[in-house]
C-alpha cells in the first residue's frame, strides 16, 4: 500500500471521510439549471463533408449500436435494458456506485459523455439546421433531467470533464469558442464547480482521471476567463498547473503512461491533444517544452504498438471503452487517428500518409496536416513502462515485463503478443467489464487471460481489491535486445512474492519465433498458456512434445517441447474482450509441468 504514495493515500482518505460525513466542500455546492440556446447558427458554411453517426444510430463504447430518434434519450437509464437509475433526485455523493436497477453505472454514464455533441456540431457546420436544432434541444433536455449535482451523471469528475472537452470541440467546429452563448458559459461554470473541489482526489489516482480533470479545468476555465470571469481564470491556472504536473509525473521519457493500457494511453493522448488544440485556438501561452516532449514520446510509443495496415493494436491492460473524438467513422479498435493527431501537434509529423480517415479530424478542427512523414516503425523498447516491441518482416512481437512505478492494472508479466500482417495470432484477453463480479474480474485481470506462465494455480500478485494488487513484481533480469545468429535475442525475468521464478527468452526472425520459458522455485506445478486467434486448430502430442496448427489465411504451427515431463497438454476454451461489456470465446493451448526446467515453444508461419 505504501507504494501508492503516502500523499495519495492521505488525499483519498480525507476525501472519503469528507464525503461520508457530508463535510466536504463539494457537498455544499449548488447551481441553477443552464438554459439554452447553447450554440447558434454558424456564420459561414463549411465545405468539408460531415461525419457519419449519431443520426439514426448511436454508439455505446464506440461499438454497441443503439437506435436513435429525434427525441432525446433517457439520460438516467441503462440504454441496453431501459432500467432507470435510482436516486436521480439525490445529491450525487449520496448515491451508491452500484445500482441494483441499472447494473454497471458506466452504462448510465455513456450517453452523458456527449460523444454526440461534436458529431452534431460538425453536421451543423455544413449548414444542417436540423442537426443544430437537435444539438440545442438535447443539451437543454440533458440539463433539465440532470440538475446541478443531482443524480448519477454528476458522480464522477472525469465524466464532467469529458463533457467540457466535447463542448469545446463543438465550439471550435462552429467557430463560436471566442463568442460563446450565455447558456453555454453557464453550463461550463456548473461543470467546473463540480470538478474543482475534488481534483485532489483525481490526482491521487495517478491515472487518466487526473489528466482529464486537469484538461477540463484548463479548457473550461480559460473559456470562462475569456468572458471576464475571474473564477474561470483561477480554474484555468489550476488546470494548467495540474496538467503539467500530471504529464511530468505519469508519462515517462520513453512515452509509457502510468496505466499500462493501450486504450487508456489513447485517452490520455487525445486529452493532451484537445488541451493543445484549445490553447492554440485561444492563442494562450505555450505549455512547457517538457510537456510537449513527453506528449510527443507518448504518441511515438503508441505509434509503435499500432498495426499500420489496420490501425489495430495489442489488447493490453484495462479497456473501459473510453474514446474521445468519435468523428472519423473508424472502428473502435483503430488507433491511427489518435496517433495521427498527436504526432501532428506534438512532433510536426504525419504518422500515416494518404488521404485516409485518420486525417479528417485535423481538417475539421482547422489544423494543417503535416507534410513531413514519420520514420517507419521498427523495434521499440520503452523500459520506463516495461514494453518491448520488435518487428521482423510481416511479424510483430510485443513483450510485457514488470516496471511498476505505478500500481499494475493486470497480472500480465511476460505476456507475449504475436501479430502477422496486421492480424493478432497470439493475443491478450482484455478486461471485459468493471461490474461483472469477482470471477470475471479475476479472470480478465489475472494471469489466465495472458500468454505467460501461471505458478501453483495462483496469480502473479495477490489481489487486494478490484483494481489493486499487492507485492508488485520487479524485473530481476533484463538482457537488452541484440542481433545474434538466427535473429533478434531478448530476455527478461522476475521472481514473485512466493519465490517462483520465470525467465522468458525469445529469438525472433521473419518466419520464426522461439520462446524459451525457464521456470524454477515453484511448489506444485506451472502452466504455460498460448491464447490463439479464434479459428480451427488441431493438437497432436507424442513423446517429442506437443504440436498445434491452424489455418486462417496463413498457416501457424506451434511446437512445444520441455526439458521436464509435460504432464498435460490440451486445447481449452478461454475468453477475450475486444470491447467493453463484451466477451467472446477463443482457443487456448495449455501446457502443464510439475518440475523445474525449460519449456521451448517454436512458432512458425507460412503465408497462404
Amino acid at each position: 500500500m505504501l507504494r501508492l504514495g503516502l500523499r495519495n493515500i492521505a488525499r483519498v482518505a480525507l476525501y472519503r471521510i469528507g464525503i461520508r460525513s457530508g463535510l466536504h466542500p463539494i457537498c455544499r455546492i449548488s447551481g441553477t439549471v443552464p438554459r439554452g440556446p447553447f450554440f447558434r447558427s454558424p456564420s459561414s458554411v463549411s465545405p468539408l463533408p460531415a461525419p457519419e453517426g449519431w443520426d439514426a444510430t448511436g454508439w455505446l463504447f464506440s461499438h454497441i449500436p443503439i437506435p436513435l430518434t429525434d427525441a432525446p434519450p433517457d439520460w438516467l437509464a441503462n440504454p441496453l435494458t431501459g432500467k432507470r437509475a435510482s436516486g436521480s433526485d439525490l445529491s450525487w455523493w449520496r448515491i451508491s456506485d452500484f445500482d441494483a436497477a441499472t447494473g454497471d453505472i458506466k452504462l448510465v454514464w455513456e450517453l452523458s459523455r456527449m460523444d454526440w455533441v461534436p458529431a452534431l456540431a460538425r453536421r451543423a457546420a455544413t449548414g444542417d439546421g436540423s442537426a443544430l436544432e437537435r444539438l440545442n434541444r438535447w443539451l437543454a433536455d440533458w440539463n433539465t433531467h440532470n440538475p446541478p449535482y443531482r443524480g448519477p451523471n454528476w458522480k464522477c469528475g472525469q465524466e464532467a470533464s469529458i463533457r467540457v472537452m466535447h463542448l469545446a470541440v463543438a465550439a471550435i467546429m462552429l467557430a463560436q469558442a471566442h463568442e460563446p452563448e450565455p447558456g453555454l458559459l453557464e453550463m461550463l461554470r456548473v461543470h467546473l464547480r463540480r470538478i474543482a473541489p475534488t481534483v485532489g482526489y483525481a490526482m491521487a489516482q495517478d491515472n487518466n482521471h487526473g489528466t482529464s480533470e486537469a484538461a477540463g479545468l484548463f479548457i473550461g476555465g480559460s473559456w470562462l476567463a475569456l468572458s471576464g470571469d475571474a473564477e474561470g481564470e483561477r480554474w484555468a491556472r489550476l488546470g494548467r498547473r495540474w496538467l503539467e504536473d500530471r504529464v511530468r509525473r505519469l508519462v515517462g521519457r520513453e512515452g509509457s503512461f502510468s496505466q499500462h493500457s493501450l486504450n487508456y494511453h489513447r485517452l490520455m493522448l487525445d486529452t493532451l491533444f484537445l488541451a493543445e488544440v484549445w490553447r492554440r485556438n485561444l492563442a494562450l501561452s505555450a505549455f512547457s517544452a517538457e510537456l510537449q516532449a513527453r506528449a510527443a514520446a507518448a504518441a511515438e510509443w503508441l505509434r509503435h504498438m499500432v498495426q499500420p495496415e489496420t490501425g489495430e493494436a495489442p489488447n493490453v491492460g484495462h479497456n473501459d471503452g473510453a474514446r474521445l473524438l468519435q468523428l472519423d467513422g473508424s472502428p473502435y479498435g483503430d488507433f491511427r487517428s489518435s496517433v495521427q493527431l498527436a504526432a501532428a501537434l506534438f512532433a510536426g509529423k504525419r504518422a500515416y500518409m494518404g488521404d485516409g480517415a485518420c486525417s479528417r479530424t485535423l481538417e475539421w478542427l482547422g489544423l494543417p496536416v503535416p507534410v513531413r512523414a514519420a520514420d517507419p516503425v521498427g523495434d521499440y523498447l520503452a523500459d520506463d513502462g516495461g514494453f518491448a516491441v520488435f518487428r521482423r518482416g510481416p511479424a510483430m512481437v510485443l513483450m510485457r515485463y514488470p516496471r511498476f512505478r505505478f500500481r499494475p492494472g493486470q497480472a500480465d508479466a511476460l505476456h507475449l503478443d504475436l501479430w502477422l500482417n496486421g492480424r493478432n495470432l497470439l493475443r491478450d484477453g482484455g478486461s471485459y467489464s468493471y461490474f461483472a463480479g469477482e470471477q470475471w474480474t479475476g479472470y480478465f485481470g489475472g494471469v489466465e487471460s495472458h500468454n505467460t506462465v501461471q505458478f501453483d494455480g495462483r496469480d502473479q500478485m495477490p489481489r487486494l481489491g478490484r483494481f489493486l494488487f499487492g507485492s508488485w513484481l520487479k524485473t530481476e533480469r533484463l538482457e537488452r535486445p541484440e542481433e545474434k545468429e538466427g535473429g533478434l535475442h531478448f530476455a527478461v525475468g522476475y521472481r514473485d512474492w512466493r519465490g517462483a521464478r520465470h525467465i522468458r527468452e525469445i529469438m525472433f526472425s521473419e518466419a520464426r519465433l522461439r520462446v524459451v520459458d525457464k521456470l524454477s522455485d515453484f511448489e506444485r506445478g506451472a502452466m504455460l498458456r498460448w491464447r490463439l486467434m479464434p479459428g480451427l486448430w488441431t493438437l497432436e502430442q507424442d513423446e517429442g512434445g506437443v504440436r498445434v496448427s491452424g489455418t486462417e489465411n496463413q498457416r501457424l504451427i506451434l511446437t512445444v517441447k520441455a526439458t521436464m515431463p509435460i504432464v498435460r497438454a490440451e486445447l481449452s476454451e478461454g475468453w477475450e474482450s475486444l470491447h467493453y461489456n463484451e466477451k467472446t470465446p477463443l482457443p487456448v493451448l495449455e501446457v502443464e509441468v510439475e518440475a523445474a526446467g525449460s519449456i521451448i515453444t517454436d512458432i512458425e508461419w507460412l503465408m497462404a
